[in-house]
């Protein structure tokens, strides 16, 4: 073990802990490392770290999955139909910036305090990444693939099976990287400004 790897973490630690026993007084502000901790064993013992951990998670997995499952289903026709993108471009350029938090208000008006609130919400801003991905890796499949598979007589369902998805699959992954690490921050981040669980019990 490299010792002088976690000296510096250890010392950072120790002087916060000091401070806050000699300079800062503790306020909702700042506190001390030690009552950190004694929050995280005494939230661990009781079920709440456990219970808050697999809410959020569940939010979060289940707004992925359906933002993979939305994204990949609309990235093939619109990779594919020229048409179509011309149609649909302008609305996804402008729902793609909009801050996944600022539809807090809109989602309770919808949905009120639960879990569908928060997943609604963690759908959308995991959508892009794999949409977007998606839907650049169609563009780009060889236009003489296609070609083959019309030669071929391929249905729909074949020529997706056989030739879309195996192209567009290394960029696709890259989306869904992306997508789960946006998923879980923003869970996160709903429940600390909504608490969409706890509303919904009380």
């Amino acid at each position: 073990m490299n010792v002088r790897a976690v000296a510096l973490p250890i010392a950072f630690f120790a002087l916060w802990e000091l401070a806050g026993h000699t300079v800062f007084l503790p306020s909702d502000t700042t506190t001390r490392p030690s009552d950190i901790t004694l929050a995280i064993v005494g939230a661990a013992s009781d079920g709440a770290l456990a219970k808050a951990t697999f809410e959020t998670l569940s939010a979060a997995s289940i707004g992925f999955a359906v933002a993979a499952t939305l994204g990949v289903l609309l990235s093939i026709p619109l990779g594919l139909s020229r048409n179509l993108r011309a149609t649909t471009g302008l609305a996804i350029e402008l729902l793609r910036p909009i801050p996944a938090v600022s539809l807090i208000p809109l989602s309770l008006l919808v949905y009120g305090f639960g879990l569908s609130m928060e997943v609604m919400i963690v759908t959308f801003a995991s959508i892009w990444p794999v949409l977007l991905m998606s839907i650049a890796a169609v563009r780009g499949i060889e236009p003489r693939l296609l070609e083959v598979a019309t030669n071929l007589e391929l249905g729909t369902f074949d020529r997706i099976r056989k030739i879309v998805l195996p192209f567009i699959a290394p960029r696709l992954f890259v989306g869904l990287r992306l997508a789960a690490g946006v998923a879980l921050v923003v869970a996160v981040t709903v429940e600390i400004a909504a608490n969409p669980r706890a509303s919904a019990t009380t």
